[in-house]
């Protein structure tokens, strides 16, 4: 009842007379927020759906390590780690593949997206990026399928043209260094640009050495997290040894390089095209939690440690569009086209310890072509975005065991099959916006109509004798979302939606065979699965205090339909199987019957004065989902409650932030049993909350750089994210130096 009250009394606060106005800078900077994951820039005060900005300027402030870094740092989001080359963000409870990730307006996620954790979002280069774009909620309309939760839209920088006759050279450049694991990192882009063309070229690289975690535990787990034992290769023989510094997470480093480079020819006013080109590459990345875990003997968990050897080999993403613009003198503002392409390439590379007659390899590779055709319409009071995409997957799956001692290779099985494997989107999609005359009433709508076909076969069927070897699925699924704007003054904002978003099966949740040897189960196909729904109702309440004091509460209710989630199964009659040598319960993904996601999010912006400003942002989000026996249970990947506490003073060459992160106990009990919750990870209790206590500052030097330095954890706390099986770093020092031309 208290809660209740509380949320009462805030209402009523925000909604009292709008009698005072804002002040011409506050109505200016509304103005001037604009968003582009829209299509087209459309003004954030236009638009229903929640959506956070994470501009090139904070992007740069918040000086993270990979992106999965900038969305930590920012709290706006939860971000999941098993490695410390992973990060999966989480929006609203839902993580992985169904949230999408877009890049420059194309989607990212591919066939083979898991449900479990990924880490395909450091592949995009933090340092080549304009802006980050968050959309909250079920956003299917104008991207389509796994837009469950929420999307993540990261766009790069672009080549810059010359406004006069001489050419523009425009560029930036660090050098950072952090003490928490020695990371060095480098990074510098140019663009040099005429009046009709212009050429952007970026790089980074990163070393990134072994994380050192804090040195404060929780009272009641003193050895939480510490690594006190590992496997070293000595004389062509494992042998298990002590970890000289219990806090030094052994085997995580890694290294990365990224590349991106754009051409721009603009012929006229009316016309532009773009040539852009990513890739990335790392070296091999350490899965730290795997090797961590301890050797399974008949169905007993042991005291050693199991894995010798398990990482992901060099994650390789190649990203090839282009992108033609016209302006037509009537009939359409802007149409725009894109043609894309992606090549994608990950590994699993593991031997267990003194196996040496069996390293195995699994290696996939995905091709994708894609393209957007989409046009704007203004008329009057009312704006039109509609198009046409189709996305088409080539997945290639291949296996191996190599035995160290003879050199012999032989067949695997492989993660997903080993025939074909294709998955292709194809879809029609417009979205509606009308504002009123007098501007208090905004709406918006919209549709997509999406088909999507998935074909598999298997060919070498001797491993499991699976009772089906060619997979065929055709889905079409419409989903829309609907919302109307009420602003009662010029300091006020009501927003009310519905919306829906789907995701059909693909390969990884279709066909995949997955050994999870910790809880002794074994993954096996499941043609009958169904498209998963999403149902959404967000309320968003908004108010200015004199242009100086900003409050925004945001609530939400999701409802999930047709749930894929993993569930005892039957393999020719059978339910468990030997695998590995080890007596496994047969596990398929299957559509259980319902859950739902609630929860809120509340900001605030304070101007003490010009300089001087305080902000804060909290989430929860619980959810709950109903068990294969009729029982219900946690959803998995609900984080706890987080958010981030800031003051910052920014005044002409000097700028200072002492910020606060924080997460809530996830308990035991609150954790699904069957997911991907990795409570095996945790302390007997669940998972501890915690808070860091972070200062960073930067200073100008002359016109063209800038000094930074931060101390990030200052208490040293020892703690980890939620479902992550990875401790984050301890107390570290940073220093970066920049410039920018």
């Amino acid at each position: 009842m208290k809660k209740y009250l509380l949320l009462f009394v805030a209402v009523h606060f925000i909604f009292r007379s709008d009698a005072q106005k804002d002040t011409v800078s506050a109505e200016k900077e509304l103005e001037e927020a604009v968003v582009y994951s829209m299509k087209y820039p459309e003004k954030q005060k236009n638009l229903v759906q929640k959506i956070d900005v994470i501009t090139a300027r904070q992007i740069a402030r918040f000086n993270g390590q990979n992106t999965g870094d900038l969305l930590i740092l920012s709290g706006k989001l939860f971000v999941q780690k098993s490695q410390q080359g992973g990060s999966s963000p989480n929006i609203r409870g839902y993580e992985a593949s169904r949230v999408l990730l877009v890049i420059d307006g194309i989607r990212h996620n591919t066939a083979i997206f898991r449900a479990g954790h990924l880490q395909n979002v450091i592949t995009i280069d933090q340092n080549m990026l304009e802006r980050v774009e968050i959309l909250y909620g079920p956003s299917s309309t104008l991207y389509g399928s796994d837009a469950l939760g929420g999307i993540v839209h990261l766009q790069t920088k672009s080549p810059v043209l010359s406004k006069t006759e001489k050419t523009l050279v425009t560029g930036s450049a660090f050098s950072r260094y952090s003490t928490a694991n020695h990371e060095k990192t480098i990074h510098g882009d140019l663009s040099i640009g005429g009046k009709k063309i212009a050429w952007l070229s970026s790089f980074t690289f990163s070393d990134f050495g072994d994380m050192k975690m804090g040195s404060r535990y929780p009272s009641r787990y003193p050895t939480f997290g510490r690594r006190d034992s590992l496997i070293a290769f000595f004389g062509f023989r494992d042998s298990v040894i002590a970890n000289k510094d219990t806090r030094i997470q052994k085997y995580s480093g890694y290294k990365q390089w990224d590349v991106m480079q754009k051409l721009l020819f603009k012929p006229s006013e009316r016309i532009s095209h773009l040539l852009n080109v990513q890739y990335s590459t790392s070296t091999n990345i350490p899965r730290y939690d795997r090797l961590q875990d301890k050797r399974n003997f008949g169905g007993a968990i042991g005291t050693t440690l199991r894995w010798a050897q398990w990482y992901y080999g060099p994650q390789k993403r190649l990203l090839s569009a282009y992108e033609f613009r016209y302006k037509p003198s009537s009939f359409m503002e802007e149409i725009k086209v894109n043609i894309n392409y992606q090549d994608l390439e990950e590994s699993r590379q593991q031997r267990e310890y003194r196996r040496y007659d069996r390293f195995d390899s699994r290696r996939e590779r995905v091709k994708v072509w894609g393209f957007v055709i989409d046009g704007r319409k203004l008329w009057k009071q009312h704006e039109l975005t509609a198009g046409i995409d189709g996305q088409f997957n080539d997945v290639k799956s291949r296996a191996s065991r190599t035995n160290l001692n003879t050199g012999a290779v032989t067949k695997l099985d492989t993660r997903y099959p080993d025939g074909k494997n294709k998955m292709n989107y194809m879809a029609v999609f417009a979205q509606h916006i009308y504002k009123s005359s007098d501007g208090k009433w905004v709406l918006n709508d919209g549709l997509r109509l999406q088909s999507v076909t998935l074909r598999s076969n298997v060919i070498d069927n001797s491993f499991f004798n699976l009772p089906v070897t060619q997979y065929k699925q055709d889905h079409l699924a419409l989903t829309g979302n609907a919302g109307i704007i009420y602003n009662p003054g010029r300091n006020t904002s009501l927003r009310f939606g519905l919306s829906s978003a789907f995701r059909s099966p693909n390969i990884d949740d279709l066909v995949k065979i997955f050994d999870f040897s910790v809880a002794r189960r074994i993954f096996v196909p499941n043609a009958d699965i169904k498209p998963e729904y999403t149902y959404n109702a967000d309320v968003t309440i908004q108010k200015t205090f004199d242009g100086k004091f900003m409050i925004e509460l945001t609530g939400f209710y999701t409802l999930f339909r047709n749930a894929i989630v993993p569930a005892p199964f039957k393999l020719n009659g059978q339910d468990s199987i030997i695998y590995n040598g080890v007596k496994s319960a047969v596990f398929a993904n299957q559509n259980l019957n319902k859950g739902r996601t609630y929860g809120f999010n509340a900001s605030t912006k304070m101007d003490f004065s010009r300089y001087l400003s305080f902000t804060s942002t909290v989430t929860y989000t619980r959810g709950r989902i109903a068990n294969y026996d009729g029982t219900e249970i946690p959803q998995s990947h609900i984080p706890p409650l987080y958010g981030k506490t800031s003051l910052m003073y920014e005044k002409a060459k000097f700028g200072t932030e002492l910020f606060v992160l924080f997460n809530g106990w996830k308990r035991l009990k609150d954790y699904n049993p069957f997911g991907e919750d990795n409570l095996q990870y945790a302390t007997p209790d669940g998972m501890p909350s915690w808070m860091t206590l972070n200062w960073r500052g930067h200073v100008n030097i002359g016109k063209y750089v800038q000094l930074q330095a931060a101390v990030e954890n200052i208490l040293d706390r020892n703690y980890r994210y939620f479902a992550s099986g990875f401790s984050a770093p301890g107390r570290n020092f940073i220093l970066a130096v920049r410039t920018k031309w």
